[in-house]
């Protein structure tokens, strides 16, 4: 798909200056879990990680969706990112499913190919049954229902190319820097996603549900080998982007 004539990633001279890091779930929403980790836990400690990487960047500034254990309603998320025009949204969680899945995957927004990416937007938009008013905040989407998230999935963007560059870099990067298996590159209906501004992807991180990946994501070091992974994809990303311009 091609960036309409407006986006600013159009425009000439365009620098990639703020950057979101969304950690997943929090406060009253601890997401999914293991045996002992809580998704939310996880997820936070990658994703500050990744701040402090992308802080080392001179021109970039960083800025956190919540950098404690607290809920965040995610309107709330990408509201933050559209206020603050930010150039790249990036969402961090962990996933759930058959323990014997394993492995990361990154999602963009748009029309989900497999009952699996739609379980995975599904899980992660009911979330939106912790807020008031959610019916009101998000258009009338119901998480209960298949067929809106199938409706709701249709949806994309101009920044969608943009955010599937950076999604596709994250997987290629991952896999270098983390050394668990790609999933690869997918796209489903994510609310935190479907209001954002500016190119943006949820990168579930690695699965809880099973054993062995959960005591992987649950070290410090690989905690920081999937920073290291994320913030190479962020720095090849930022470079493509403003070498093109």
């Amino acid at each position: 798909m091609l960036l309409s004539s407006f986006s600013p990633l159009s425009k000439r001279n365009y620098k990639i200056r703020k950057v979101v890091i969304d950690a997943g779930h929090g406060g009253k929403d601890p997401g999914c879990h293991g045996k002992s980790a809580k998704e939310a836990e996880v997820a936070l400690k990658v994703a500050l990680e990744v701040g402090k990487l992308v802080s080392t960047i001179e021109d970039v500034k960083v800025i956190y969706t919540r950098d404690k254990n607290e809920f965040i309603e995610l309107h709330d998320r990408a509201g933050l990112a559209n206020k603050n025009n930010a150039d790249l949204f990036i969402s961090i969680h962990c996933n759930a499913g058959n323990p014997n899945a394993h492995g990361h995957e990154t999602y963009t927004m748009g029309l989900h190919t497999s009952n699996g990416n739609l379980e995975v937007a599904k899980r992660e938009n009911d979330v939106i049954l912790k807020e008031d008013n959610y019916l009101e905040k998000y258009d009338g989407f119901d998480p209960n229902s298949p067929i809106a998230h199938i409706l709701f999935s249709n949806f994309q963007n101009a920044f969608l190319e943009n955010s599937l560059q950076f999604a596709s870099k994250v997987e290629s990067n991952l896999d270098n820097k983390a050394g668990n298996k790609s999933r690869g590159v997918k796209q489903a209906g994510f609310l935190v996603l479907w209001k954002t501004t500016m190119p943006a992807a949820l990168i579930e991180i690695g699965y809880l549900t099973n054993t062995e990946e959960e005591k992987f994501l649950m070290n410090k070091d690989n905690q920081h080998n999937i920073a290291q992974g994320i913030f190479h994809a962020f720095k090849e990303y930022k470079e493509q982007i403003e070498k093109s311009n």
